[in-house]
């Protein structure tokens, strides 16, 4: 796919990291010369000096030969233009734009994205999507995400096996289906250290370190993770590290959760601390710096029970994490920007990594993919992908078993959403219209996936 990203900071930085994972031919476009070098060298793009918005620039890098456009540069109006010229001009199949003020995301102006006035296929606001990911984490104290399905009557979340003692140590994964089938709940995939593990085979074993993703209906979250030995109590006490568009939006939800016993925010620059102070009503926000231990203290970060750290830097977010983790045993949430600082996080104890990339793409994978997908998200950077299919009356599928469909051997199907049911053993499976069908797609996979079940 030929894609223009407008935009080189972090967002379209994060989205580069992603695209530039598949065949994807991809042209960036900044004005800023020095962020273009740093993408240029980390990434296999071609780098164009200029403002994405302006038609001779989208002219000289041939938009019109171009599948996508996704314009995520800091302006929202510069963002929105540049979908504009690329559609009138250039007739740009598909067209996506970063908006992040409140004034044009106010419900009373969705008309506004439509081929008659703004030609926006899909608007994104990643820092929102960011903190909804987090506040999901916080939902489900010991998660390590949570993704939700069939209009969140069905969410697959993952969580670290830690407890060796468990009793379902000692049983493989196809015998611990069998006691989750109670709960109309299963073990639908597995991350081993690099390594990822389709269900399958009755000598598979639950290993220490696993990161397990369970599907199920939301309401049996909680006793799911009990039975794995993964029992925290709801988190209380909060620190936010950081203040933008993130922590805000955790903030004033936190703030309507009668749960939450008390929020502060540490910021080191004190305009951004005292424009986000004026916006919140029950939240603290201290100035000062963020690892130093006067304003820890002042914080309480000692007997804070969830750390969450979101600034632009990496190193203070895996820095924070580590403090925690060597201090206290509180849970840590760190967002990263780079790919290389996810590897780092990972080793540090009840430390969950927040990777931009992922939550970024997953945003509009359903628009870079040429299936039917409802829904979808990326598991991480080259870990790959589960999508939310609807089978239409139209669909070439419509009777066929698991095996005619003709999976390759590395993606599986998940779950099928059949009248409210969830089925898991696929065994005698026959495709009908409007089934909903959960699949893991792996890396290497996605193409072959799309033909199988192409629109």
């Amino acid at each position: 796919m030929k894609i223009v990203v407008g935009g080189a900071s972090n967002v379209g930085k994060s989205i580069i990291g992603y695209l530039s994972l598949g065949s994807n031919d991809i042209v960036v476009v900044d004005e800023d010369a020095t962020k273009l070098a740093e993408i240029a060298k980390e990434y296999d793009v071609q780098p164009v000096l200029g403002s994405i918005s302006h038609p001779d620039v989208q002219e000289s890098i041939g938009m019109k030969n171009m599948d996508m456009l996704i314009a995520v540069t800091d302006s929202d109006e510069i963002n929105m233009v540049a979908c504009q010229v690329a559609y009138t001009l250039f007739n740009v199949p598909k067209k996506i734009a970063r908006v992040d003020s409140k004034y044009f995301l106010n419900p009373l102006w969705n008309t506004l994205y439509n081929e008659k006035s703004l030609p926006i296929d899909l608007v994104i606001t990643p820092d929102i999507e960011i903190a909804k990911f987090i506040l999901e984490l916080l939902d489900l104290p010991g998660s390590t995400a949570v993704y939700p399905f069939i209009n969140n009557k069905v969410n697959i979340f993952a969580f670290r096996y830690l407890d060796v003692d468990t009793p379902f140590m000692h049983f493989s994964v196809p015998h611990i289906n069998l006691k989750l089938a109670e709960y109309e709940a299963a073990i639908v995939f597995i991350i081993r250290g690099n390594r990822r593990i389709l269900p399958q085979g009755d000598d598979l074993h639950l290993q220490r370190n696993d990161i397990i993703y369970i599907a199920c209906r939301p309401e049996q979250n909680m006793e799911i993770m009990r039975l794995f030995g993964v029992d925290h109590n709801p988190y209380e006490k909060a620190i936010i590290f950081g203040a933008n568009a993130i922590s805000y939006y955790i903030a004033s939800q936190m703030e309507k959760d009668d749960s939450i016993v008390n929020c502060r925010i540490i910021e080191d620059d004190a305009q951004k601390a005292r424009k986000l102070a004026e916006a919140l009503n029950k939240t603290s926000v201290i100035i000062g710096e963020m690892l130093s231990d006067v304003i820890l203290e002042d914080a309480g970060f000692d007997s804070a029970d969830i750390d969450i750290a979101v600034t632009n830097r990496d190193k203070d977010n895996l820095l924070i994490s580590l403090l925690a983790s060597k201090n206290k045993e509180a849970q840590a949430i760190s967002l990263v920007n780079s790919r290389d600082y996810k590897v780092l996080g990972t080793n540090i104890r009840n430390n969950v990594i927040v990777d931009r990339a992922v939550i970024t793409i997953s945003g509009i994978l359903r628009y870079l993919r040429r299936a039917r997908i409802r829904e979808a998200y990326a598991l991480g950077r080259n870990t790959g992908e589960i999508w939310e299919l609807r089978l239409g009356e139209d669909s070439s599928n419509l009777g066929k078993s698991i095996t005619e469909l003709k999976l390759p051997k590395d993606s599986a199907i998940m779950l099928i959403w059949r009248n409210d049911t969830i089925i898991y053993d696929t065994s005698t499976y026959r495709a009908q219209a409007d089934d909903k069908i959960l699949i893991y797609v792996a890396p290497t996979d996605i193409r072959h996936i799309e033909n199988i079940f192409y629109y």
